[in-house]
């Protein structure tokens, strides 16, 4: 009686198998982010819609723009090197109420994202809202839920130099009721890392952003 034959698969045929799975899989991978993509462009656009309309009341509809040390122009255009993209609030009549912007810095786990307002008539931040951020709970939410420490932006002096070409005094993030000064914030008491990273993410974006801003704030006085 014959013993049955065992039958051996070669190495390459299982690499060929493995490259036609992962070739499926890298395709299916591909098709469904290109399929997802314009769905969830659209929900970061609402998401940022209502975190512009939230941190300057009375806004109604925004309109997109990249500052840079050439000046300022619409994000329909390509963003010049270097540039930094704000957002120019309108209130229903079509007039300027404000100017937002993101900041960004490393918190105690991960990036703190933040977008601010800049009012024009006091140059000082007049609000600020969290857009991602991955802190401890309990601890490093404060910084949306304590209202002293919401009271720092209220009017955060961000004024310039008088040649422009910077802030007159860098934001910074003090010890909890150590702030004297209208350009410093006052931390939350344990969640220290938190809070000056929400310093630092605004002080790097209003030192690029407001010499290219504020120069040409006229341009933005009425909705395009």
């Amino acid at each position: 009686m014959n013993a049955p034959v065992q039958e051996t698969v070669s190495s390459a045929t299982l690499v060929r198998t493995l490259g036609l799975v992962a070739t499926i899989c890298g395709v299916l991978i591909v098709g469904a982010y290109e399929l997802t993509l314009p769905a969830v462009t659209a929900n970061k656009k609402i998401a940022l819609e209502r975190a512009v309309f939230k941190v300057i009341p009375g806004a109604k509809s925004l309109q997109g723009y990249y500052a840079s040390a050439g000046g300022i122009v619409p994000e329909s255009t390509a963003a010049p090197a270097g540039a930094v993209r704000f957002y120019a609030a309108y209130d229903e009549a079509g007039k300027l109420k404000g100017i937002a912007a993101e900041g960004a810095a490393r918190g105690y786990a991960d990036m703190v994202r933040i977008l601010y307002a800049y009012d024009p008539a006091c140059q000082c931040i007049s609000g600020m809202g969290v857009v991602s951020m991955r802190e401890t709970p309990g601890i490093g939410d404060k910084i949306y839920t304590d209202q002293t420490f919401i009271a720092n932006f209220k009017a955060l002096d961000v004024k310039l130099k008088d040649d422009l070409s910077a802030l007159a005094h860098a934001v910074v993030t003090v010890k909890h009721g150590k702030k004297v000064n209208p350009w410093e914030i006052d931390a939350i008491s344990g969640a220290t890392v938190t809070s000056r990273a929400i310093g630092k993410g605004i002080n790097d974006s209003a030192q690029v952003l407001l010499p290219s801003l504020v120069p040409n704030i006229d341009k933005l006085g009425s909705k395009p």
